[in-house]
């Protein structure tokens, strides 16, 4: 109970206005508040007696929106207990059938996927699902850079003169009405398998399963297209079976055993942690923890990740180098790596993935600089800006989702981030964007709506992601859409930011048993957010930067209690001088989410800093 009182006490001394510790005005700019708001506060005290929880792990999931009835499935999340019936989705038993049609006829297959990691992860699922049947088949992952996002005629050629009479489209072929409709002329047979936003009209394909297709009623759109893909293999499982299929020496695959995949993409792909999701994730990081996949297995050994993979490994060490390959090398790599089962090839393309990452993070901070030098400068004359729109011939077209996501995170806005082709053809110079959101703008939506009324060439994503793509005669058109589209309400939410904030602790409260209480609720991210403590009035002691941009130091509490912290990329940003500045004793209010560290054999607890303030200024 002693960490429990430490959590709660420093509650009763929120000021009037109902700001936590008083800050209004953080070294970031938000507005601190408490996640369990009062109306949650008797949920969290029923859910800790109904269900014989400590009174902070019930404070932790009342906050999160748990009911009371669903607290055993949220704390032991089970693909058994949370996964739908896969005919649900619409287009569901075509898939399946059709999927079943080629493994039993051999039938010679081409999986056309993504660059990103849900889109090699979803590659590899169907690839290892055909090579466990015998079914030729090969991956294509387009050209971030020549080809762009998506299905692509020329690819689409290529494959049917290679002999593929079905196609299966994963993380992609949504929007692709003209693609894909020629591909069924041409003589193969088309069956989509994706999870991004959906327009009235759909490709004219054998069938297409995405939960957020506008006559699909499943409610399981949160899912990732690696979710969506292990539900139609387990649909098309269940199709063989029911033919007679398995038997006679053809044994039924053990989908389980890749849902490590499923998590990464999961993770990675950052869709909403919840029902069928947690799942997902709880179980591929037990799986993964086995070390059964040789790709994954060879990309830990790369990433000198020695301990076992958890959700934070997942979308920090293991996705960006899946990604790299996509943004700055070979964009099959990922997919190959995923799928392979031979040690050496993984082995080798591991190694390469590492090195592309590390070149992936010279080139973006280069850019990063840059693009922030440019948004500042838009901001001091236009500070109603509703989305940040940046671009550069110069910058790596890989690298602008990535600097688009921390544009929008420095300057709360929804950011568009363009690589611009540095030269005309046929007369259009093009430029190729990313763009990231905000909690409650619908970028994809916008992105949509523009393709229809004509700025865009292309265009689409989901809510807090999307790509274009514009021809720069007709940027200004685009810019006064998404001005007039979204209308001044990414300032309205940026002017009320605010950082939400599980309760107050002291270093001694800072132990394993508190991590382990907090792991239970796991695992986290969106639509879970890791709990969030403030360190109310700790002196900062020995504050250094280390690496390019962190900050590294030490917290000490009134009782001389001390814990390790880092501020990451906060060097030379504001929260990185206000650590600095009071190294010399002040005392501050530090945010931050504790994890374990273990790099280098190392075993202790460390505060990852996300926002401080100073106490004096509130």
């Amino acid at each position: 109970m002693t960490a429990l009182r430490k959590v709660r006490a420093p509650m009763a001394a929120m000021p009037d206005d109902g700001a936590f510790l008083g800050v209004v005005a953080s070294a970031k700019g938000y507005r601190w508040s408490e996640m369990l708001d009062p109306a949650r506060s008797n949920d969290a005290i029923a859910i800790s007696q109904q269900h014989g929880l400590p009174e902070l792990l019930g404070r932790v999931l009342a906050a999160r929106g748990v009911g009371l009835d669903e607290v055993a499935v949220f704390l032991d999340p089970t693909i058994r207990a949370l996964m739908p019936d896969p005919s649900t989705l619409t287009d569901m038993d075509k898939a399946a059938r059709r999927l079943a049609d080629a493994v039993q006829r051999r039938e010679r297959t081409a999986i056309f996927g993504d660059y990103d990691v849900d889109g090699a992860c979803s590659s590899a699922l169907v690839a290892r699902f055909l090579a466990h049947h015998d079914v030729p088949c090969r991956i294509y992952i387009p050209d971030r850079l020549t080809e762009g996002y998506g299905p692509n005629a020329a690819a689409i050629e290529q494959l049917i003169g290679e002999g593929a009479t079905l196609i299966v489209a994963v993380d992609c072929g949504t929007t692709s009405v003209d693609v894909l409709g020629n591909a069924g002329k041409r003589g193969a047979d088309v069956v989509v398998i994706d999870h991004h936003q959906a327009d009235e009209v759909l490709p004219p394909v054998h069938a297409l399963v995405n939960p957020n297709r506008l006559d699909d009623i499943s409610g399981q759109g949160h899912l990732c297209a690696a979710g969506v893909t292990f539900l139609v293999l387990v649909a098309t499982v269940r199709e063989l079976r029911a033919r007679g299929f398995y038997g006679a020496g053809t044994a039924e695959p053990q989908l389980i055993g890749d849902l490590d995949l499923v998590a990464l993409a999961t993770v990675a792909d950052v869709v909403p942690l919840k029902g069928l999701n947690r799942a997902y994730v709880t179980k591929g990081l037990a799986i993964m923890r086995g070390r059964e996949n040789v790709g994954l297995r060879a990309l830990q050994d790369a990433a000198g990740l020695s301990e076992p993979a958890n959700a934070y490994h997942l979308g920090f060490i293991l996705g960006p180098r899946i990604n790299a390959g996509g943004r700055i090398g070979d964009a099959a790599l990922g997919a190959k790596l995923l799928s392979t089962e031979n040690e050496a090839e993984a082995a080798r393309i591991a190694v390469l993935l590492d090195r592309l990452n590390k070149e992936r993070k010279e080139i973006e901070q280069a850019a990063l600089e840059e693009a922030i030098a440019i948004a500042d400068r838009m901001l001091a004359e236009a500070p109603a800006t509703s989305v940040l729109m940046v671009g550069s011939p110069d910058w790596h077209r890989g690298v602008v989702g990535l600097i688009a996501s921390r544009l929008t995170e420095r300057f709360k806005r929804p950011s568009c981030v363009i690589s611009w082709d540095k030269e005309a053809v046929g007369g259009v110079v093009a430029g190729t964007a990313s763009l990231r959101s905000v909690a409650g703008i619908d970028i994809g939506a916008a992105v949509r709506h523009s393709v229809a009324a004509g700025p865009l060439i292309k265009g689409g994503g989901h809510a807090m992601a999307a790509g274009l793509t514009v021809d720069k005669a007709k940027l200004d058109d685009l810019a006064r859409f998404f001005s007039t589209t979204l209308a001044d309400a990414a300032v309205r939410l940026a002017a009320r930011a605010t950082l939400a904030i599980d309760g107050a602790l002291t270093p001694s409260a800072a132990n394993d048993s508190l991590l382990d209480l907090i792991e239970r609720a796991g695992p986290y991210g969106q639509g879970n957010p890791q709990p969030r403590f403030a360190f109310p009035a700790h002196r900062v002691k020995f504050a250094k930067p280390v690496g390019t941009a962190h900050i590294r130091c030490v917290l000490e509490a009134g009782d001389g209690s001390r814990l390790d912290a880092v501020a990451f990329r906060a060097a030379g940003q504001p929260l990185g001088d206000l650590l600095m500045g009071a190294a010399s004793g002040l005392p501050l209010h530090v945010v931050g989410q504790l994890r374990r560290d273990t790099w280098g054999g190392r075993n202790r607890i460390e505060l990852q800093i996300e926002d401080a303030a100073d106490p004096r200024n509130q």
